[in-house]
């Protein structure tokens, strides 16, 4: 039986630059000197606020509101008598989801003048008929596949779009990667694990580069991975591998099966990590002995959509 409503939002970008800057009259500064429109800034604040206030408004249903920041979600400790809403752009749902545990999540669009909303399926309006049908065990739920990188000391990363494995700053990342019966050691700018719901994301931008690239040198780009939310595969690139004595490129790219694992040790004394979903705080250490497999994690995110 559900309790409690937590609504997730986030900062905004003016909340973010008067955090930055000390106050609102130091940042409009800063944002016109730079030649920005502060205005631009305001107005989104403006329109995010007024989401959030009608937002609570419409989830007055007799159970207890908890509004609480991203920031927080990592140390909050969520239980089954839990729903969850968020409120922003669809990064947040994906750095929701993670943290929840199979309990449902109703992704509301804040703003859908500005946030495109792949995964954000209720505006403010349709929010509480939403809540309403989940509390009552009616609403349609999707499963959706999360990534999950498990070291082998025990620690776990999941992810909800995608996994970056890599190093910590811009230098090349060393390592030893297992597919499909082969391995080899390599060096990279790092190596992307997508899954369904980030596949339209930042392995899209991935396949966009080699499109561009074919076009641009006469050849033809694969086409992207087409996979649905509940697909239980995971799209996998390594970016910018480099040939050399020490590192080959025979690995570059495939799809890791359902019950299969995508396997790195790191070459890295130091500085290497596991990102989660594009949160560079969200991280496993990954330096020299460590190895990483990776997979579809056993927990599902449950989203809440339409019927």
């Amino acid at each position: 039986m559900i309790d409690k409503i937590v609504l997730v939002t986030r900062q905004t970008r003016l909340e973010g630059l008067v955090e930055r800057f000390n106050s609102k009259g130091q940042a409009k500064f800063y944002i016109e000197h730079a030649g920005g429109d502060f205005a631009d800034y305001e107005a989104e604040h403006d329109a995010y606020r007024r989401a959030l206030d009608a937002l609570r408004r419409s989830l007055d249903l007799g159970l207890k509101l908890q509004a609480m920041d991203r920031r927080f979600a990592a140390t909050y400790l969520f239980n089954e008598a839990d729903l969850i809403v968020t409120a922003g752009q669809d990064g947040l749902v994906a750095n929701t989801a993670k943290y929840v545990g199979g309990q449902p999540i109703v992704a509301v669009n804040p703003d859908p003048e500005r946030f495109d909303g792949v995964l954000l399926p209720f505006s403010v309006g349709q929010a509480r008929a939403a809540v309403g049908l989940t509390l009552e065990g009616r609403a349609r739920v999707r499963g959706v596949t999360m990534a999950e990188a498990v070291l082998d000391d025990g620690q776990r990363l999941l992810a909800f779009n995608d996994l970056f494995i890599g190093a910590r700053t811009h230098v090349s990342a060393r390592y030893r990667i297992s597919f499909g019966g082969a391995a080899e050691p390599q060096s990279s700018s790092g190596v992307l694990v997508s899954t369904g719901a980030g596949s339209t994301g930042w392995l899209s931008s991935v396949f966009n580069m080699a499109a561009g690239l074919a076009a641009g040198f006469g050849g033809k780009a694969p086409p992207p991975p087409r996979l649905d939310w509940e697909d239980r595969r995971l799209a996998f690139v390594v970016r910018e591998p480099f040939v050399s004595r020490h590192s080959r490129a025979g690995i570059a790219a495939g799809l890791v099966p359902e019950g299969g694992s995508l396997v790195l040790e790191s070459l890295m004394p130091s500085g290497g990590a596991v990102f989660s979903d594009g949160v560079e705080a969200d991280f496993l250490a990954f330096d020299s002995g460590a190895v990483a497999r990776i997979g579809a994690s056993p927990q599902k995110a449950r989203l809440v959509v339409p019927g």
